[in-house]
């Protein structure tokens, strides 16, 4: 079942999030409440989960941002996409994505943008038969106080 995170999800996303790139769950301080309480907050802002038997498998974030160009119309901007390593392969992800996509036209977007850092032939296909496409734009990162 796809939908957007609830309040009692943290938990379990903290530990999704370490078959992403995080290398351990962080403390439960209260930046970490504080942030949490911002993203269910922010109505701009969906973290879309799908959950299998009741535990959440894969995730993405979904990030509408208003926008002056294009008609006045917003963009969304995609991130996070991660699957359990016991999930993969079984079209999770591409449901996360899929329901972005849901959200993006509700919005009025008039695109949808992500960054992968994988380089797998296998990864970078999956994102180009959901629609994306590494042609039409160049993107670059600026790191901000972390150690590359």
């Amino acid at each position: 079942m796809v939908r957007e995170a609830r309040r009692e999800d943290l938990d379990s996303l903290l530990k999704l999030y370490l078959f992403l790139h995080e290398e351990r769950i962080p403390d439960h301080d209260r930046h970490l409440t504080e942030t949490w309480e911002q993203i269910l907050g922010d109505r701009n802002h969906h973290l879309i989960v799908n959950e299998v038997g009741g535990q959440i498998v894969s995730s993405c974030v979904c990030v509408i941002i208003p926008n002056l160009t294009r008609n006045v119309r917003p963009y969304a901007f995609i991130e996070n996409v991660v699957t359990h390593a016991d999930h993969r392969g079984k079209g999770y992800a591409g449901e996360c994505l899929e329901y972005a996509r849901q959200i993006a036209e509700k919005e009025n977007c008039y695109k949808m943008m992500l960054l992968t850092g994988s380089k797998k032939a296998g990864t970078l296909r999956f994102y180009e038969k959901a629609g994306y496409n590494s042609s039409d734009k160049t993107a670059f990162i600026h790191w901000i106080g972390m150690d590359r």
